[in-house]
């Protein structure tokens, strides 16, 4: 006949709708006591297979949400490892960065510190130098005061025997 509850409740629904009223009652009716029995028995027999179905249904729904939700979970930790491994590279950056302006600024003095260094001993080399060189020049103005005066004198004496 019928293979669902739904289609055997319908059709009682229907036999009970299209049922003849019974006299002096808007309420009641009347309806074949057989075929109503008949479906009631075929919906009890339904009702087994139906409800099997129904707890398969809840247990394949439990089952399911129990993944989604193992899912989620394991989602949500990757994405909390993700955020700390971000932030721990964030923070491995940072120092990075705080090590390189470190070794910048230590580079920047010491090479501030090698100029003063190179610039006080070119100072005093050339200092040294002056020194040597104003040495050598009054050396040279002597050795010529000397040379002519020793000229004069040799130039003197030759005059004289002539």
């Amino acid at each position: 006949m019928a293979s669902g509850v739904e289609e055997l409740m319908d059709l009682l629904y229907q036999m009970i709708d299209e049922a003849k009223s019974v006299p002096l009652s808007s309420d009641k009716c009347i309806i074949e006591r057989d075929k109503a029995l008949d479906l009631l028995d075929e919906i009890r027999g339904q009702f087994p297979m139906e409800l099997s179905e129904a707890k398969k249904l809840l247990n394949s729904r439990s089952d399911y949400i129990a993944s989604a939700k193992r899912e989620a979970d394991l989602i949500r930790r990757q994405a909390e490892d993700r955020a700390r491994q971000l932030l721990a590279e964030d923070e491995i950056t940072a120092q990075a960065k705080q090590r390189g302006s470190d070794m910048i600024r230590q580079a920047e003095e010491r090479s501030r510190e090698l100029r003063r260094a190179a610039n006080e001993y070119c100072e005093d080399a050339l200092r040294r130098t002056e020194e040597a060189v104003a040495e050598a020049y009054d050396e040279i103005k002597r050795s010529r005061a000397r040379f002519r005066s020793a000229a004069a004198g040799t130039a003197s004496g030759r005059q004289k025997p002539v």
